[in-house]
């Protein structure tokens, strides 16, 4: 099951829990209320799931593909793991569903703190368009991950600050909405 946690401040390895002391729990409740969306499939029949099936056609995900993202499969590596940590967002929601390996999406809450969410095997994530995020593999420096998207695949992030985009814009009235 998913696990997410407020971030401490250190500037340590992006790899490392980073949790605070004490530990600040964050429930799925707590990420639905920020429009991320969480569900657990079984990635060890992803390519006969029922469930997946359902969820792309209720979702009309009808794109996919699959990365590996591992200093032995990925070209770029060291920039790659670079890129996808600095703060961005998307116009478009992302999808990803983690069929090996693990590694962490941070999201900002509504009042710009970073929470951790650690992503294992079986684990799928939606984050909204318009979300400030970044994403890190953990310690074991491994993810097999399914990318999914509404249409034709978009890979733009917008590093922050990306505040005038009608995305951000939206997800802002969003948050205001859940308060």
């Amino acid at each position: 099951m998913v696990e997410a946690w407020y971030m401490d401040e250190s500037q340590e390895d992006q790899r490392a829990p980073h949790r605070q002391r004490p530990n600040r729990a964050v429930s799925l409740e707590q990420l639905r209320r920020l429009g991320v969306v969480y569900r657990r499939l079984d990635a060890d029949k992803y390519e006969t799931d029922p469930c997946l099936k359902e969820i792309r056609r209720a979702e009309n995900y009808s794109w996919m593909d699959i990365v590996t993202i591992h200093k032995d499969k990925l070209p770029n590596y060291e920039e790659k793991i670079k890129t996808f940590y600095e703060e961005h967002l998307h116009l478009d929601d992302e999808i990803r569903y983690i069929l090996e390996g693990s590694g962490y999406f941070d999201v900002r809450d509504k009042d710009d703190k970073w929470i951790r969410i650690s992503m294992e095997k079986g684990d799928m994530i939606t984050l909204p368009a318009g979300i400030y995020h970044r994403f890190t593999l953990d310690e074991n420096n491994y993810v097999k991950a399914m990318r999914l998207f509404v249409g034709e695949p978009v890979w733009t992030a917008y590093n922050r600050p990306a505040d005038d985009f009608p995305a951000r814009k939206q997800y802002m009235k969003f948050l205001a909405d859940e308060a």
